[in-house]
């Protein structure tokens, strides 16, 4: 007889335990930047201030983050210099995710790639989500480099955007995938699923009804645990007060069942998917 795997999750009424420090974190999505007076064409949001690597790691050390990959902020739009230049400083810890134009050069991605790139990112939010012909280039390209996709979508708008994407193509969702409702999770069919990424960051993020453990659960039952990653979103741009909430993975590691399942989510998943 097979014996009985661990759950994935700890049940409800478990008595409570200490809790041991965590340790080896991989935070994949964060930002950095200088102050800006202007954002990119077409920006929602633009910080005051300035956001230096300097202060993430300040954030989020304490609480046992040691790799991060810096996500391109979209209101500087196809601006990555300081984004690469943040990743040559720092090759051993940092990966990015980078925001390219549809005219993009190939001889740029791979020098992207050569700084710790591995993804480029596609922010919908406000947009018709429609993914156009010229982008399919771009696709190919990610799949030659053995990039993924980063995609930012309005609430409940996932499942659209990803009929328009090649099956071929590894795609990242943020924040947890931003359903309209729980129950939109369960909606996704093979070859929508089965080659997503999901990472849990950002709750503040989520529409009204949908709660962060609720989707965790939901997310682990769809895509497995081996496609799970965690992300602080520091500084959290237009949601700064949560920062002190967010830069904390405790609440993931207190809700999954065993060392082992906290150490492959929050650790594990994100080393590979990120070649650190």
């Amino acid at each position: 007889m097979m014996p009985t795997p661990l759950p994935a999750v700890k049940p409800e009424g478990q008595p409570e335990t200490v809790s041991p420090p965590l340790t080896g974190v991989v935070d994949t999505h964060f930002h950095a930047f200088d102050l800006t007076t202007a954002g990119a064409p077409g920006s929602r949001y633009v910080p005051a201030y300035a956001a230096p690597i300097e202060a993430w790691d300040a954030a989020v050390s304490p609480h046992g983050v040691s790799h991060g990959v810096l996500v391109q902020p979209s209101f500087l739009g196809t601006d990555n210099a300081h984004l690469l230049r943040l990743l040559a400083q720092r090759p051993a810890q940092l990966r990015g995710v980078a925001v390219v134009s549809p005219g993009f050069a190939v001889n740029d991605l791979r020098r992207m790639d050569a700084l710790g790139v591995c993804g480029v990112r596609l922010n919908l939010v406000g947009t018709d989500h429609h993914i156009g012909e010229a982008l399919h280039p771009l696709f190919d390209q990610l799949e030659a480099l053995s990039w993924h996709l980063q995609i930012h979508t309005d609430h409940g708008r996932l499942a659209d955007v990803l009929r328009q994407l090649p099956e071929s193509l590894t795609v990242v969702v943020d924040h947890f995938g931003k359903p309209a409702s729980p129950t939109e999770v369960s909606g996704l069919v093979a070859g929508q699923h089965d080659r997503l990424f999901v990472k849990l960051s950002a709750p503040y993020r989520l529409a009204e009804g949908c709660e962060a453990q609720d989707l965790a659960a939901r997310w682990l039952d769809r895509v497995g645990p081996m496609r799970l990653v965690w992300g602080s979103d520091w500084p959290c741009t237009a949601h700064e007060a949560s920062q002190a909430s967010s830069v904390s993975p405790r609440w993931l590691a207190d809700w999954l069942a065993s060392d082992t399942m906290t150490e492959v989510v929050l650790t594990d998943n994100a080393l590979s998917l990120y070649g650190f």
